[in-house]
């Protein structure tokens, strides 16, 4: 078995910290992590409230961002008149 340099270095520190061997340090963590049953918590995307307008889908980002830009292109056609 071939371990990394940082996994291999933090094995190293166990072993001088608890005054034990390698073969036993590397054996205790193995059997730690086998035994883990710990679920990683599912992640929550937060969402916004975005003022969303009902004639644009907004799964289509670039029909709305033509459509923002339609809107402004008459905005400023008009005050030109």
């Amino acid at each position: 078995m071939t371990l990394d340099e940082d996994v291999a270095q933090q094995i190293r520190q166990r072993m001088r910290e608890q005054g034990t061997s390698f073969k036993a340090t590397v054996n205790d963590l193995l059997r730690r992590g086998l035994r883990s049953t710990d679920a990683p918590e599912p992640y929550a995307t937060p969402t916004f409230a975005m003022g969303a307008r009902a004639d644009v889908d907004l799964d289509k980002a670039l029909a709305l961002a033509g459509a923002l830009e339609d809107e402004e292109s008459v905005r400023k056609l008009e005050r030109a008149t």
